[in-house]
């Protein structure tokens, strides 16, 4: 099958951020103990199947927040995948980072343990919209790790986000700013989405959630769209900025349609064209594991249809769009026999250019991409 993905699910947080829809828990530390054990049966059976079929690209440590589990339960992971995946060394190896949650004992563990990336969620440099997003460190904290990181070795990514509650373009532009001055190679810039069963939906119902306007909104984005290239870090994807090289292997494998494996509560596998999910309750994916069960739900089956659209949308995330020799060689069609009409349609909005190589986005369809995949939708024949 070829070079593969690992995305390794930890559903532990200090504290629920007041946007977070993830899955996740806070103040269910007395369960990280079986949880390790459990992962680290899943990731051994897994290991000893995906090998047959190919070799490991990238390994991704997600959350949750990864690093509230003592050092010694992180480190059994990651020993546990050095092992059973035969991890050589030359892997994009990536843990995500809380600021709050690290210390240089911990980085440097982590880096002798052959992690390579470090992608801190910082969301903002303001100390009262970190407080009023519910985030549990301070500006100066994120600095302060961000500098530990580096000096360890690591690769560093950092996460920001606008349109939050009482943001103004002002603490947006020095969020950036002090991003940039760290010097680090990655920034991904999120817009804030008000996701049902989350405090931050629970405060709109409430007309408690003060939320900038859309113009505000848009202001903040084309700001991003044109400092941040200003500034040396290229846009590869709508959300995603690096400096050359830096750019995130495990994320780009996603949206080139390569197969991944995920592990863990709630993690999402993508392998031989099958999507499936792991049992998402906590206790229901230790129950399973410890009972010799698979967690793995099969998700809705991905017909041929559903397939060609799902790669048209993840590629069109990227700056280099989507890949005519890669789709030709995926569903033995050109994509214009499958797509022609719309993407003479979108050409004419102003919102995809077409190269001999490839189908992308315009600066203006990136920022209007919703509108892009859903035409990107294929008619189905009602049965």
């Amino acid at each position: 099958m070829g070079d593969f993905g690992v995305y390794v699910h930890i559903p532990f947080c200090r504290r629920k951020c007041f946007y977070c829809d993830f899955s996740s828990y806070a103040g269910e530390e007395r369960w990280m103990s079986r949880y390790r054990e459990a992962l680290c049966r899943e990731i051994a059976a897994q290991g000893c199947r995906c090998l047959q079929e190919g070799a490991v690209r990238t390994v991704y440590i997600g959350g949750g927040t990864p690093t509230v589990l003592l050092a010694d339960d992180l480190l059994a992971v990651i020993c546990a995948l050095r092992e059973s995946f035969r991890l050589t060394g030359e892997e994009e190896f990536t843990v995500e980072a809380n600021p709050g949650t690290v210390d240089a004992k911990l980085l440097e563990r982590l880096r002798e343990a052959g992690v390579t990336r470090l992608s801190f969620g910082v969301q903002s440099f303001s100390d009262a919209l970190l407080s009023a997003i519910g985030r549990i460190h301070t500006a100066r904290e994120a600095e302060d790790a961000v500098r530990m990181a580096q000096k360890a070795g690591f690769r560093v990514s950092l996460d920001l986000m606008y349109g939050l509650p009482g943001q103004r373009l002002s603490d947006l532009k020095d969020s950036v700013a002090r991003a940039a001055a760290l010097g680090i190679g990655h920034i991904s810039v999120y817009g804030l989405a008000v996701e049902d069963g989350t405090p931050f939906a629970r405060m709109e119902k409430a007309g408690r959630l003060h939320l900038p306007t859309d113009d505000e909104c848009g202001d903040m984005y084309d700001y991003i769209t044109a400092e941040l290239p200003r500034l040396g870090y290229r846009r590869y994807e709508i959300s995603n900025y690096a400096k050359a090289g830096e750019e995130s292997r495990h994320n780009l494998a996603y949206w080139q349609d390569v197969p991944y494996i995920g592990l863990g509560a709630a993690a999402h596998s993508y392998w031989h064209g099958r999507r499936t999910e792991n049992e998402q309750d906590l206790c229901s994916y230790i129950a399973c594991i410890e009972g010799g069960l698979s967690p793995a739900r099969e998700e809705e089956p991905c017909s041929r249809e559903s397939h060609i659209e799902e790669f048209a949308f993840l590629a069109l995330r990227t700056a280099y769009g989507i890949d005519k020799q890669h789709f030709r060689n995926t569903f033995a069609s050109e994509v214009q026999d499958i797509y022609g009409k719309v993407i003479a349609r979108l050409q004419a909005a102003g919102l995809v250019e077409e190269t001999a190589a490839s189908i992308r986005l315009t600066e203006q369809g990136m920022k209007f991409g919703n509108r892009v995949f859903e035409a990107f939708l294929l008619e189905r024949d009602e049965a």
